[in-house]
């Protein structure tokens, strides 16, 4: 699969939603965007330049407001993270705690990821990729809009390095499953469990992941390894 099979007219994983965006979202969004974002533009992005050093690259995919994706990069400054997320509020809460906290090792891409990934990201440039909770459509006429398909997934394997990793986490079971039957049938990757994996350290719980725990709701993690 190539880039150019992932076509300019693909199905949206997602709804471009006008969302409230806070004076201080909005804020950091002016100030700062400037300085912590990467502007989308039809050309590689060469990301040790962008992060102005050479370090294990992880891709997160869809942050929602950024909490979970500060608190990694602050626990792990030996990596760089580029988040990507197209929401503005979510853009600006992280930017927010991107200043507030200090992080110097993420960089934001406002865009939709499979453009970025189709235009922007080199072949083998990535250690790890995170798809945290991605939007469910768990209605079964809209499940052709969920983003963990098996053509996106081919087309991560290109930029994944070889031992690479892919993280997604998940709350809806049925989704779980499906995730599970695309990166078992991905002949590139390997489980790096018997199924669903214990949650990683590194990923921190949620306040809503917390409270669907003590209501007994579920939660899906599957880490799979590129092959060597």
């Amino acid at each position: 699969m190539t880039d150019t099979d992932l076509s300019k007219r693909h199905i949206r994983s997602y709804v471009l939603r006008q969302g409230r965006v806070s004076p201080a979202q909005q804020r950091a969004c002016d100030t700062l965007l400037p300085r912590f974002g990467i502007p989308y533009t039809a050309q590689p992005l060469d990301l040790n330049l962008a992060f102005g050093r050479e370090a294990p690259k992880i891709l997160e995919i869809g942050f929602g407001m950024g909490d979970s994706t500060a608190t990694i990069a602050l626990a792990h400054p030996a990596n760089d993270y580029l988040a990507l997320e197209v929401h503005t509020p979510g853009v600006g809460n992280l930017l927010k705690l991107i200043d507030a906290q200090q992080i110097p090792n993420i960089r934001i891409i406002q865009h939709d990821a499979v453009e970025v990934l189709r235009d922007m990201i080199g072949n083998a440039t990535l250690d790890g990729i995170h798809i945290f909770f991605p939007d469910p459509w768990h209605k079964a006429r809209h499940n052709k809009r969920r983003l963990i398909q098996v053509p996106f997934i081919a087309h991560l394997m290109q930029k994944l390095k070889p031992g690479g990793y892919i993280h997604v986490a998940t709350d809806w079971q049925d989704y779980a499953e499906q995730v599970l039957s695309v990166l078992s049938a991905e002949p590139l990757l390997e489980n790096t469990a018997a199924d669903y994996a214990p949650r990683p350290a590194y990923r921190p719980l949620t306040k809503f992941e917390q409270r669907g725990i003590r209501l007994g709701h579920g939660v899906w993690d599957l880490v799979f390894r590129r092959k060597q």
